[in-house]
C-alpha cells in the first residue's frame, strides 16, 4: 500500500525541557498544524507536564498528556522513585541512574501509535546523540532502527526527525535563539533533574549540561 506524506502536520514529543522546547518553536515554523504529546511516567518531577501544558497553552500548541505509568513499576529509576538520589557525575560504568529502560523507545511508540489516528506521519523528537549522557536510546542508530520497525508494524510511513542530533548544547542555545525564542527557553522550561524551573539546581547532570552550553553559546555565539 502506498501513502502519501503529510509534509504539513508534525507531532512533537515534548517534555518541556530545553531540547523539546526549541524542537517544538522549529516545528511551529516548518509545520502549518502542529501538535505536541507528553508522557505521566510518575516521575518525581510534576512540574515539568506542567511546565509542557503551559508552554503549550501560552503559545498556541494542542497538547496531550498520556498516561505510561506502568514504565515507573518497571524500571526503577532516581527520576521517579524517592528513595533514589540523582547522580551527580556519570558512573565510570554503566549508564547513569537517571537513564529509564525503554522510555524512548516506548515513548516514541506511543506517539507514533497517536500519530497514526490523526493522520501525521512526522515525529519530533529531541534526543542527541552529542549529547546523550550515556543514555543509548538517544542515539542516532536506535532511532533510525525504530523507525524502520514503526513502519513496519503498522504499515504506515513515519518520519522520526531528530533535529538536534549531531549538535550540542551550545548550538542547541544558538538555534533557540536563532528562532527567537532563547528567553522562553532560557525562563520557561525545565530540565532540571530535580524539578527547578529555568536554571534548576545546578548540580545534577542535566543542569550542568545546560550550563555549559549556555556559557559555551554567549561565548562562541554573542
Amino acid at each position: 500500500m502506498e501513502i502519501s506524506i503529510n509534509k504539513e502536520k508534525a507531532l512533537v514529543v515534548f517534555s518541556g525541557g530545553q531540547d523539546s522546547t526549541t524542537c517544538l518553536f522549529l516545528a511551529k515554523k516548518k509545520y502549518k498544524e502542529v501538535i505536541a504529546v507528553s508522557f505521566d511516567y510518575n516521575q518525581k518531577h510534576k512540574l515539568e507536564l506542567e511546565c509542557a501544558k503551559d508552554i503549550c497553552k501560552k503559545y498556541g500548541v494542542e497538547h496531550h498528556i498520556l498516561d505510561m505509568k506502568l514504565l515507573n513499576q518497571l524500571a526503577p529509576n532516581s527520576l521517579t522513585r524517592a528513595d533514589m538520589k540523582v547522580d551527580e557525575d556519570a558512573p565510570k560504568e554503566g549508564t547513569p541512574n537517571t537513564f529509564v529502560d525503554g522510555r524512548n523507545l516506548l515513548f516514541l511508540t506511543f506517539a507514533a501509535v497517536f500519530a497514526k489516528q490523526r493522520g501525521i506521519n512526522n515525529i519530533i523528537t529531541g534526543v542527541s546523540q552529542s549529547d546523550f549522557s550515556g543514555y543509548p536510546d538517544c542515539r542516532d542508530v536506535f532511532i533510525k532502527s525504530l523507525n524502520v520497525t514503526l513502519n513496519l508494524a503498522m504499515d504506515y510511513q513515519f518520519v522520526l526527525i531528530t533535529p538536534l542530533m549531531w549538535i550540542d548544547k551550545a548550538e542547541t542555545w544558538k538555534l533557540a535563539d536563532d528562532l527567537g525564542v532563547l528567553d522562553i527557553v532560557k525562563n520557561e522550561t525545565l530540565t532540571c533533574y530535580n524539578g527547578i524551573k529555568g536554571n534548576g539546581c545546578g548540580k545534577c547532570p542535566a543542569c550542568k549540561l545546560r550550563k555549559h552550553g549556555y556559557v559555551e553559546f554567549k561565548k562562541l555565539y554573542k
